[in-house]
């Protein structure tokens, strides 16, 4: 099955490539607007990688301290694991705030006619 999906993948990616390979040339000002959005996605991608990264691992502590917390003292469970709860929640809103950002970003970025103009595109 593996070996069956990489002969695969290296057929498309190979055939993609001469389509590329087959596109005319763009303007000078296509080039620095494809530039420019390669360069939002990528940081936006790098955002995505970072706020997964700190969720993770705060999420991690979290229900370590939780369970920790519980094995210490049983009658507590039903308020830890409310405040556990809550603060997951308040966690993981940090991470959609970057995905909301990043998709801000990719689909409508708000300074990218201040920078085309600066850059000389506009």
């Amino acid at each position: 099955m593996s070996r069956k999906v990489g002969f695969f993948t290296t057929l498309l990616v190979l055939g993609l490539t001469t389509l590329a390979m087959a596109a005319e040339a763009g303007s000078a000002e296509k080039v620095e607007g494809l530039r420019f959005f390669m360069y939002s996605a990528i940081a936006a991608g790098f955002g995505i990688a970072i706020a997964a990264f700190g969720t993770g691992l705060a999420q991690g502590i979290a229900i370590k301290s939780s369970v920790e917390g519980v094995a210490r003292n049983p009658e507590a469970s039903g308020k830890i694991t409310v405040t556990m709860m809550i603060g997951l929640a308040m966690i993981e809103s940090l991470c959609i705030y970057a995905l909301v950002i990043a998709l801000i970003l990719i689909y409508a970025n708000p300074v990218s006619k201040l920078i085309q103009g600066f850059v000389g595109m506009a």
